[in-house]
């Protein structure tokens, strides 16, 4: 009960913690607001009022897809962890996030109109992003080793991005500025009217991930007690990679590549509440995703008046050196 108790209080924590940022993240910025601007634009909501249009078309937005892709990049990261039984593994390092960007590369830099459109995009995202899914976990089973596991990975994201760079040489300006902005990273792309679409999809998939908790738990003492108990492995394998694909797919396709959060965040809550319960997990990581990168767009807020920061960089500033000390650790 006690343990119970400290989970308890730590997700409160958490949970306070992203509710102060996300108030600071609606109120303030290059144009400070207050507490009744932000009443009024959600509850009276008039496009006259220029405080109210910022809170409501631009703030809101920003801070919900940064809870939102904290905690998809998060648990999609420790989906992949558990699936390959592998620290190192996560929707950036294996390639997946690879497969969305190829994908949006080829529909925003071949000038073909379905792709360029808001459904092909998130249509090309999530294909790639399963493909890619699919390939590493053929290619996993050949490769036990955890250290070439990762960099299988990391060859897989060069070769993709060589690719990428002859698409970038024969494509127009326009398209090439388009794609630049979106390989940075940004949470500002998203408008007040996708959101609907965004967290239907994001609270389904939390519920995908909800039902395959229980093998996921017994995954963990391998393949075969996970036959044992009665469940198809070939299917829960699939099912993984697919909850993944979806998370990993609508983040990218909205917001970009963003770096290491599948990565770092998993790894730090199991480091934190030393468990295997991927209930537990779920949730851990849904909240300390959410936080991690809600604090990290306020960072960028602080500093916007003298430096624009991407959002991909900052998370990769903070993930890389934790993924390092991951890599040394298990390199002893």
């Amino acid at each position: 009960m006690k343990s119970i108790n400290s989970y308890g209080l730590s997700f409160f924590f958490v949970l306070i913690g992203i509710v102060l940022l996300s108030f600071y993240g609606l109120l303030y910025g290059d144009i400070d607001t207050d507490f009744q601007d932000l009443y009024l634009a959600l509850t009276e909501y008039s496009d006259e009022d220029v405080n109210q249009v910022i809170i409501r078309e631009i703030r809101l937005p920003r801070i919900l897809m940064a809870i939102i892709s904290g905690a998809a990049l998060s648990i999609a990261g420790m989906l992949m962890q558990t699936l390959f039984q592998n620290p190192l593994a996560g929707p950036y390092v294996l390639g997946i996030n690879s497969g969305s960007s190829l994908m949006v590369a080829l529909g925003l830099l071949s000038g073909i109109g379905i792709f360029n459109s808001e459904l092909g995009l998130i249509g090309s995202a999530l294909v790639g992003a399963f493909i890619f899914g699919l390939f590493i976990l053929f290619t996993a089973s050949f490769l036990r080793n955890q250290i070439g596991l990762l960099l299988f990975g990391v060859m897989l994201g060069s070769f993709v991005s060589s690719i990428i760079t002859i698409l970038e040489v024969g494509s127009h300006a326009e398209s090439l500025k388009a794609f630049s902005l979106w390989s940075m990273g940004s949470l500002n792309g998203v408008s007040i009217q996708q959101l609907p679409i965004i967290c239907i999809v994001f609270i389904f998939t939390c519920f995908l991930t909800i039902f395959i908790v229980k093998p996921l738990n017994i995954l963990v003492l391998g393949e075969e007690e996970v036959r044992l108990m009665g469940y198809d492995v070939k299917k829960l394998r699939i099912l993984v990679v697919f909850v993944t694909a979806v998370f990993t797919g609508l983040i990218t396709a909205f917001c970009g590549p963003i770096a290491f959060v599948g990565l770092a965040v998993p790894n730090l809550t199991r480091m934190l509440f030393k468990t295997q319960d991927h209930m537990l997990l779920f949730v851990a990581n849904l909240l300390f995703g959410a936080f991690f990168l809600l604090g990290c767009d306020v960072v960028t807020i602080l500093f916007s008046d003298t430096l624009i920061i991407p959002i991909n960089a900052l998370t990769s500033l903070i993930g890389a050196p934790f993924v390092i000390y991951i890599l040394i650790s298990k390199l002893r």
